[in-house]
């Protein structure tokens, strides 16, 4: 059996799973502070005998596995968890392989094995919740570079009846600055849940997002995108974002994914919520054979 751990901002999902990708066991723990949410994490997953565990966490974080920082999350806005090593914390409890990555990442990773984009080698993850995050397959294989991809805090023009300073800590009016789940709270006065009926608060989220997807085509084209996480669970957004890139694009990239089937090329997850639970435990089970075949 695997373990997997979706770490996020607000809740932690810890899951056993099986070499079928099964999910045989799954809780749900709130994210507070480092010590209390991994005393539970751990008191979960010593209920078992683990072959290897995976992690996909909120970030930014270190996944580099030859840095002496792998697995410790860095400078996110969450303060008590800065500089803290999750990947540390449970090497002290279990003997198994322990892989650590992003959220968004495997996440990804999930939808490229089971998901929307099964049985394609390209595809871009982006989450639209409490922070705004993308993880990218490229031939088969995670992009990662000096770091992880950080996807959400690109610069995008603003609107220009937009008067909203921004709720980035770090860059201000940046695109998690301006269409995250926190900023749309901000802004309007209510959560993205509650302001389903407001046409203008979603054109206005389109306008966002729909640059930033136009910034994603042109560097990286991938084959399938998948918009994800809480606000993009409001369904009538994604008509307006295709609108929007459209006119955007101007025809420069003519091709049917994006001109004539829009719908099919922008999706929703095929794996829902269980996305990051599902590449968390694929990434445990990639360890695992990778150790046994070492």
């Amino acid at each position: 059996m695997y373990g997997g751990i979706e770490a996020g901002g607000t809740k932690f999902i810890c899951a056993i799973g099986n070499e079928d990708g099964e999910i045989i066991e799954q809780i749900q723990i709130p994210t507070t502070s480092p010590k209390e949410t991994m005393q539970e994490v751990i008191s979960f997953f010593r209920q078992f005998t683990l072959g290897a565990i995976g992690i996909g966490s909120f970030g930014p974080c270190d996944i580099n596995p030859k840095s002496d920082t792998y697995g410790c999350i860095t400078s996110t806005p969450k303060k008590l968890w800065r500089d803290y090593s999750i990947l540390g914390a449970l090497k002290g409890e279990f003997e198994v392989p322990i892989i650590f990555n992003t959220d968004v990442n495997v996440a990804a990773l999930a939808e490229t094995k089971l998901g929307a984009a099964k049985g394609l080698d390209s595809c871009l993850y982006i989450t639209v919740g409490t922070g705004i995050g993308a993880g990218a397959v490229v031939n088969g294989q995670l992009l990662q570079g000096l770091s992880h991809p950080e996807m959400g805090h690109i610069i995008v023009r603003r609107h220009p009846d937009d008067v909203y300073e921004g709720k980035c800590p770090y860059h201000g009016d940046c695109l998690e600055g301006l269409a995250a789940g926190p900023a749309i709270g901000d802004r309007w006065g209510k959560e993205a849940s509650q302001l389903a009926s407001r046409l203008d608060v979603w054109e206005l989220q389109a306008f966002y997002i729909a640059q930033a997807l136009m910034h994603y085509i042109l560097i990286l084209s991938p084959k399938k995108i998948i918009l994800g996480g809480g606000v993009m669970k409001q369904k009538q957004v994604f008509s307006l974002i295709y609108n929007k890139l459209s006119e955007l694009l101007n025809s420069y990239i003519d091709l049917p994914e994006l001109s004539t089937y829009p719908h099919k090329y922008i999706v929703s997850p095929g794996l829902g919520d269980r996305a990051g639970i599902i590449g968390a435990l694929i990434l445990a089970q990639q360890g695992y054979h990778k150790k046994i075949h070492s």
